[in-house]
């Protein structure tokens, strides 16, 4: 579905940032890095007091000092902390030259020697370069060092103190220290961390899965259920901020965004692609809250007054979702509501990552299950049947004459097992069919139907009004389940002509509808009571409800619901498609 009003909205594409990346990642400061420098400020000084007996060289720890201020304020900052280590560098070398001339002066500390005092400092900005990983920048900071040495032992300081076999002792000691640092510190710490065994998959996946288990159980209700999470939160953030409508969304793959739940007097068709040019978009690039002047749903109407809100929903280094606030107003998303909202989006994203990822092993335990029990029925039961078969024919071909009664048993015991066969070839598919990413939940439902209904004389009649948004992985799998023993039932035990099935997919809300014109539903029927079990356990795993009503005049209607009503009628695209065409 397009976008609707494309001119009113072009006027407020651009999404305003209310909260700068410095606003919404708080600076931390890291207490090793801040005292070693202050100690290594101290004594400094206090070695430069000494060896000058002058308090006027002291205005060279002022520099440092107010070089190293970076490395207090900004120490991740791209570009002012490399800034502030190139200028702790030039000001410890040109301080050398100073220091030794004046200590010479003072006949403390005589030809040169006097800069042994200052240079120390220069380990500090150099330590930090190399455990950063930074060799580059380590290197050109010896160099910047070895410049900034010589210029102070010729312009600043004594002219002579260049000469002097002392300054130049301290001045090459202390560039091959750097260098060590610079260049040895990444090896010296691969050598002193300790050696690790690497762990063997399925001991480690058996621990993984024993704490998974336990922390599950420990939950709060005891459940890691995405949508139930994404409903919670959306709770909480309507104590805190304003909003006409809301909504978590999350990664599907595709670069496309599944809604997981939203709230509002109205449903609307939320912009789910991760390349258009929204707040949304901008939200997932940048990991940062973004507000915007317009509505980020296709169906919003150009002429409204709209505020949203996006804030991405992020745990560790990854975006795993977004919510997504509106209001029927202007600016109605200022800085402290932004801040009063990441505060409760931040522990909600650890709780919604740990359930999309239980989710996500959930989902590849059953689909590996499904495809082992399809392999072995298919070189199990299939195989020997198909053999029995075989020897049935065999029987019916070498029979002598006239012995009709037993030609017409073998008969009928070949057409049994070529029903079962049958049966079985049909159970294979039903354990391999999937939702396909880019087909969708409806496609999934209208080939199996087409391909049981079909070879049981059923005219199969479809009604499909599907958005393009999609449902989580793990809810439409459920939902293809529960609609393909819906299908079954209808197939093997209502001997019906005709099957309807109705297929609204607008997420968070899906209905599936399966109806026939068949004898109804028995409930003395060996499997019924069964059948109805298995559908209702799925239909509560995905927090869904179950309906089994009576078709008029004849027939059975299997329904199942999820989520609230679906959106208004003028974002929908429907589609019928008689007779399983």
């Amino acid at each position: 579905m397009g976008r609707l009003a494309d001119g009113p909205l072009s006027e407020g594409t651009a999404t305003i940032r209310e909260v700068s990346a410095s606003a919404a990642v708080p600076t931390r400061l890291q207490p090793l890095a801040v005292t070693a420098r202050v100690v290594m400020l101290a004594l400094v000084a206090g070695l430069t007091l000494v060896a000058t007996q002058d308090f006027g060289q002291l205005r060279w720890i002022a520099l440092l000092l107010v070089a190293a201020l970076p490395a207090f304020i900004a120490p991740d900052h791209r570009v002012w902390a490399p800034a502030g280590r190139v200028a702790e560098v030039v000001v410890t070398g040109l301080a050398a030259g100073s220091i030794a001339a004046a200590a010479n002066q003072a006949k403390t500390v005589y030809a040169g020697f006097g800069a042994e005092v200052v240079l120390p400092y220069l380990a500090v900005p150099l330590l930090t370069a190399a455990l950063r990983r930074r060799p580059t920048e380590g290197a050109a900071l010896l160099g910047v060092a070895a410049v900034a040495m010589v210029v102070g032992g010729t312009v600043i300081g004594d002219p002579g103190a260049i000469t002097q076999t002392g300054y130049l002792a301290a001045g090459g000691q202390w560039l091959v220290l750097g260098a060590i640092v610079t260049f040895a510190a990444d090896t010296m710490r691969q050598l002193m961390q300790p050696a690790e065994n690497a762990p063997q998959p399925y001991a480690e996946a058996t621990r993984l899965l024993t704490q998974l288990r336990s922390v599950a159980r420990s939950l709060p209700g005891a459940t890691l259920d995405p949508g139930g999470i994404s409903e919670h939160l959306l709770e909480e953030l309507r104590a805190v901020a304003p909003a006409n409508r809301a909504a978590v969304l999350s990664a599907s793959g595709g670069g496309r965004l599944v809604v997981l739940a939203q709230s509002g007097a109205e449903r609307v068709d939320w912009e789910t692609t991760l390349d258009a040019d929204s707040a949304i978009a901008d939200a997932w690039a940048t990991q940062q809250p973004q507000t915007a002047n317009r509505s980020q749903a296709r169906s919003h109407r150009g002429g409204e007054a709209s505020s949203s809100l996006v804030v991405p929903l992020v745990a560790g280094v990854r975006t795993i979702g977004l919510v997504i606030l509106e209001a029927d107003v202007g600016q109605a998303y200022p800085s402290a509501v932004v801040r009063r909202v990441t505060e409760v989006t931040g522990p909600a994203a650890l709780r919604l990552e740990a359930a999309l990822l239980f989710d996500d092993v959930r989902s590849l335990a059953t689909n590996e299950e499904r495809q082992r029990l399809a392999r072995e029925i298919h070189d199990g039961v299939a195989q020997e049947l198909v053999m029995v078969g075989y020897g049935i024919d065999n029987a019916q071909a070498t029979l002598p004459d006239g012995a009709e009664e037993t030609a017409e048993e073998l008969r009928a015991l070949r057409s049994e097992v070529t029903r079962v066969i049958t049966e079985l070839r049909l159970s294979l598919f039903e354990l391999r069919s999937e939702v396909d990413r880019n087909g969708g939940l409806a496609a999934a439902i209208a080939e199996y139907a087409r391909t049981i209904g079909t070879p049981a004389g059923l005219r199969v009649h479809f009604t499909f009004d599907e958005s393009t948004a999609r449902l989580p992985a793990a809810t439409e799998a459920e939902l293809l389940r529960i609609a393909q023993e819906a299908i079954t039932n209808a197939r093997k035990h209502a001997g019906a002509s005709n099957l309807w099935v109705t297929c609204t997919i607008d997420p968070p809300y899906a209905k599936i509808e399966v109806s026939d014109d068949g004898k109804g539903f028995a409930d003395d029927r060996p499997d019924g009571r069964y059948g109805l079990s298995i559908m209702a356990e799925r239909a509560e795993r995905i927090r869904g409800k179950l309906k089994i009503t009576p078709r008029h005049p004849s027939g059975t209607t299997v329904a199942v619901v999820l989520g609230t009503s679906a959106r208004r009628d003028s974002v929908r695209d429907s589609v019928s498609a008689p007779e399983g065409e």
